[in-house]
């Protein structure tokens, strides 16, 4: 397996960020194309070049690219344009070199209904797409547990629909556990996020009981009342479980460190670097 970095983790500008990826040792870089430096909607072929210029001078590729725009796919009357602005991203990722485009479609309802019919119909235009050209469209695991989306996927009845696994989501958000999820999503793994985190419980009468692990985070408050984004190691994804989990479902691609809170993002990206570097030596990955 290789390591990778989400750009955006750092906080800095795309350059800079590449350039602190490199210099952590890492292998690949994820980076958003919805907006900003890699806007699809401003991408030509002249701006790939010296994007890939900067990537590669850097002894990188890119491990996958973002198409998140935050919306899912469950509107319909939204569905068109996202789809299509989805469809653009697919094809920035080609010129940048990369055939994994990430997102979240929003829950995966449990059962048969409008809503689901409306995200199977967005994603197989999707998937669709992606696998005429050569690329997987990797729908981010989050809110639905590993066996649901695994329905899901099997029923799409196209090879251009995958999976971004995100442990920490499983564990924070749907309270799975990604060993678990593996067993009915593994075979469609294309790409990973290295987080970690923790679910935090809400009995019935509605107060919040904060593990003890959770005391003294001050990313609590940032982070609301539900979950707590926590560095690596340090939250309920057991990596020792989870790392020979992925392995044996035939992933060998990018664990590719996502840090979306913390006041020292930089520290806390080289801290995952090494917990990865350790991990996967002790494991021999």
């Amino acid at each position: 397996m290789k390591i990778g970095v989400m750009v955006e983790s750092f906080r800095l500008g795309f350059r800079q960020g590449v350039e602190r990826a490199a210099a952590l040792g890492a292998q690949g870089i994820q980076a958003y194309a919805t907006g900003g430096e890699l806007a699809a909607a401003t991408m030509t072929p002249a701006k790939a070049k010296e994007v890939l210029d900067i990537v590669k001078s850097n002894g990188l590729v890119f491990s996958a690219i973002c198409g998140d725009f935050g919306y899912g796919f469950d509107d319909p009357a939204r569905n068109p344009e996202m789809i299509e602005k989805s469809k653009r991203i697919i094809d920035v990722a080609k010129m940048l070199e990369c055939d994994i485009v990430t997102t979240h479609i929003h829950q995966v309802p449990t059962v048969e209904c409008a809503q689901k019919d409306i995200l199977r119909a967005a994603c197989r235009e999707l998937g669709t797409y992606a696998q005429s050209m050569n690329a997987s469209f990797a729908l981010e695991t989050g809110p639905e547990f590993g066996q649901v989306l695994g329905g899901f996927l099997e029923s799409l009845g196209t090879d251009g629909v995958r999976v971004n696994f995100d442990p920490a989501n499983l564990v924070m958000v749907a309270g799975d556990r990604p060993e678990n999820a593996l067993k009915y999503i593994g075979k469609y793994v294309v790409h990973t996020h290295a987080k970690d985190g923790i679910k935090l419980h809400k009995p019935a009468e509605g107060e919040i009981i904060i593990g003890e692990e959770a005391q003294h985070h001050a990313e609590l408050a940032k982070m609301g009342h539900s979950y707590l984004e926590l560095p690596l190691g340090k939250g309920g994804v057991d990596f020792d479980v989870y790392l020979p989990a992925l392995a044996a479902a035939g992933f060998d691609g990018f664990l590719t460190v996502e840090r979306e809170c913390g006041d020292t993002p930089e520290a806390d990206i080289a801290m995952a670097v090494e917990f990865l570097r350790e991990k996967l030596k002790l494991h021999s990955l």
